[in-house]
């Protein structure tokens, strides 16, 4: 019988948190209108939730890098010169097939060796011309190899997957943290290497990779967003429905459906909704900013198949932004409670 009890307590439990409506964000939100339109005597209407587009297929991503081959003789007569190290290392098997962030550490390399080599080669005037203008192509070239080392990789699919739910409701704060520090990082070397520091370090992009290759907080992120511009806008729906049908107060004073309609507000909205309104606005604030950064800086080689998606998901301005829909969403879902309270002779600020 003991053993019997023990093995009923956790699945008793998971029922129990089946049933809560407030265990996840897409049960809640649904609970919140449903009980907007209660207190309202409205009818519940809820929106199909959009479904996120898919990340853009890597092949859509990809940018070809500009083939510069050294003739043979140059390359011989590079001798002595690191340069010739740095370019039999891409002519291996290896080097061959490399990975998108090798690929531009070893353009940054070339660059670099490039640039020590010329004074070594001023009394070979046609040798020193053609490393000179190879130097010069791999710099036109390079901002495709950043571009295919951050947003052409294979790692950044997972953290922007959309096979995962919106953000849990217990979402630790440490991940996100890392992820915008990590993109804190690596936009700080990549503005160095825009003002022409090629020495700059790249060391730390693997762990950059691994780190989005393990986390799927972006995906989760635009789901949230997508489920909270659409429920909030259902809500603030069913309250302007009320507001233009006949009053919940007249001049100014509360009844006791207003007072109804005030502690739902407060206990579903204020003490449900917002907290995790807030956790999904702190992880915005500390994630899209610098993936938007990161889109900007290289809008002069971003593929147009990839700016349909750029401008929905990561930038925040603009007709097709989520996220200006999203504080739309908000801002208007505040003005219209604010509305219904002061109505009803209450506070409007208590709404914010």
């Amino acid at each position: 019988m003991r053993l019997k009890t023990l093995f009923l307590i956790p699945v008793l439990a998971s029922l129990l948190a089946g049933c809560n409506p407030f265990s996840a964000p897409d049960a809640m939100m649904d609970e919140y209108v449903d009980r907007v339109a209660r207190v309202l005597d409205e009818d519940p209407q809820l929106s199909d939730v959009p479904l996120a587009d898919l990340f853009p297929r890597r092949r859509e991503r990809r940018l070809e890098m500009p083939k510069l081959e050294l003739d043979m003789l140059d390359f011989l007569s590079l001798y002595g010169c690191d340069l010739q190290v740095v370019v039999g290392e891409r002519n291996s098997g290896l080097g061959r097939v490399m990975q998108p962030v090798n690929v531009l550490r070893y353009e940054l390399r070339f660059i670099n060796a490039a640039r020590d080599c010329l004074p070594e080669l001023e009394d070979d005037k046609e040798l020193y011309a053609s490393v000179k203008q190879a130097r010069e192509a791999k710099l036109e070239s390079l901002p495709i190899a950043i571009w295919n080392a951050t947003w052409a990789t294979e790692e950044i699919e997972q953290l922007f997957t959309r096979t995962e739910g919106p953000l849990p409701m217990d979402a630790s704060g440490e991940t996100v943290s890392d992820l915008s520090a990590d993109l804190g990082l690596l936009n700080d070397r990549l503005a160095a290497i825009e003002s022409g520091d090629m020495s700059v370090d790249l060391g730390f992009l693997g762990g950059v990779h691994q780190r989005w290759q393990a986390e799927n907080r972006m995906g989760q992120l635009i789901k949230s967003a997508l489920l909270l511009t659409t429920r909030l806008n259902d809500a603030a729906d069913l309250v302007e429905r009320r507001l233009a049908d006949h009053p919940l107060c007249l001049n100014g004073k509360t009844n006791n459906d207003a007072d109804i309609a005030r502690n739902m507000f407060f206990k579903i909205y204020a003490g449900k909704v917002q907290p995790y309104l807030a956790a999904v606005e702190q992880a915005r604030q500390a994630l899209v900013p610098g993936f938007e950064r990161l889109g900007r800086s290289q809008t002069a080689v971003m593929p147009d198949g990839f700016k349909v998606y750029f401008n929905r998901y990561i930038s925040q301005q603009g007709p097709d932004s989520l996220w200006q829909q999203f504080d739309e969403a908000i801002a208007r879902h505040t003005k219209q409670w604010q509305i219904l309270l002061k109505q009803c002779g209450m506070s409007p600020g208590a709404a914010s």
